[in-house]
């Protein structure tokens, strides 16, 4: 804080650090792929945001004290194994992989803890607000050692409490850090580590078709298949596609609360449907055009589309420029998605993979090329004498 004009580009040990997390998101993917059931679904959701808010904490920092020296960055590369020991204990991480999770959990809170706690020395006004987020997650960190030896379900609620706790300490009304004048993020640098992380999490999803069709073996599998994958990578550009053009790399409009928290709470949500889809997508490869499409793949694919868009559309009112995005690519537009997912549920296991594809690609695939054929009318109605 201490710099005049700081960058607001990523360094290379913040770009490494999102990188590790592309093992954890691909094994968290695997989970869901394994449990398509509604304790799955929740257990899958939980661990996100528990890896979500590893992330995004270590993002916070580095937004708001710029720190390169070498402790900072031994500090990062212990906290880059603590996720590599969490990536490695999410298969079996309702059964005995537990402590190990929550014990590399613990860990990685306690070294962002010691984030803050160095930059409490320095000079000026942020020493409060560096000191009592040193003390928040050296707290939160012992709570989340202590479940990893506690009974379970307990365990799972103590760690829960933990994961909640990690909000509140941000928001809470007169206690919660946001009341600093000082907590001042570096929104552009903020915007990009999110679009970095958006490219990690939809790659999580190529991956996932490939190396699914890679086990099944690509000379056993019929033409239908073949296509059922290029489909699904499309997709996954697709919602690349929607996501930058819409708010990719923008920063918030305001540092007014309402403003960060909506960009910040939406982005938890777009970033959850992106593994989501990613995952469902993978149900591509066992099917071909006549057999239905796997329902558990189907109905999670059609929530988190579904969710992908509405995240878009708050998140779009939320950021600066990107004004044709907002007439073009308009609430109606993003409706028109979330009906067409609507209607794919109401029909689930009922129709044909290759229907089935075929909803969900107008539902998807609609928000690129209505935007794309308003422009182009309005280019040719300048150009009109």
């Amino acid at each position: 804080m201490d710099v005049e004009n700081p960058s607001d580009h990523v360094h290379w040990v913040e770009l490494f650090f999102d990188l590790i997390h592309v093992v954890t998101i691909f094994l968290l993917g695997n989970y869901l792929s394994h449990h398509l059931d509604w304790n799955g679904v929740w257990v899958y959701t939980a661990l996100y945001l528990a890896v979500f808010y590893a992330w995004a904490d270590s993002s916070i920092y580095n937004s708001l004290f710029l720190s390169t020296d070498i402790p900072h960055r031994i500090i990062m590369a212990v906290q880059i194994v603590t996720a590599m020991f969490m990536a490695a204990s999410l298969n079996s991480v309702t059964g005995d992989g537990w402590p190990y999770f929550a014990l590399a959990y613990a860990a990685n809170r306690a070294l962002t803890a010691l984030l803050y706690w160095r930059a409490r020395n320095m000079q000026g006004a942020a020493t409060s607000l560096a000191y009592e987020q040193g003390r928040n997650f050296f707290v939160i960190a012992a709570v989340f050692a202590s479940s990893a030896v506690l009974p379970r379900p307990l365990a799972y609620w103590v760690f829960g409490a933990g994961v909640a706790a990690i909000q509140l300490q941000y928001m809470l009304p007169g206690i919660g850090t946001l009341r600093f004048q000082q907590f001042v993020p570096r929104l552009g640098h903020v915007s990009e580590r999110f679009g970095l992380i958006m490219l990690i999490l939809l790659g999580e999803g190529f991956f996932k078709l490939v190396v699914t069709l890679s086990d099944k073996g690509i000379y056993k599998a019929e033409a239908a298949t073949l296509f059922n994958l290029a489909f699904g990578g499309l997709s996954l550009f697709a919602l690349a596609w929607v996501y930058f053009d819409s708010v990719g790399n923008a920063r918030p409009k305001s540092r007014d609360l309402r403003t960060l928290l909506l960009y910040w709470f939406a982005h938890i949500l777009v970033m959850w449907s992106a593994v989501s889809i990613g995952v469902a997508l993978a149900g591509e490869v066992y099917v071909g055009f006549w057999e239905p499409y796997p329902v558990g793949y189907a109905a999670v694919g059609a929530v988190a589309l579904m969710l992908f868009l509405a995240s878009i559309w708050v998140l779009q009112t939320q950021v600066e420029g990107r004004d044709n995005t907002r007439r073009h690519a308009h609430g109606w537009v993003r409706l028109f998605g979330i009906a067409m997912m609507v209607v794919q549920l109401a029909l689930l296991g009922q129709l044909p993979a290759i229907l089935g594809n075929l909803i969900f690609c107008i539902a998807l695939f609609a928000q690129v090329l209505w935007p794309l054929a308003t422009a182009v009318r309005e280019l040719k109605a300048e150009d009109l004498p």
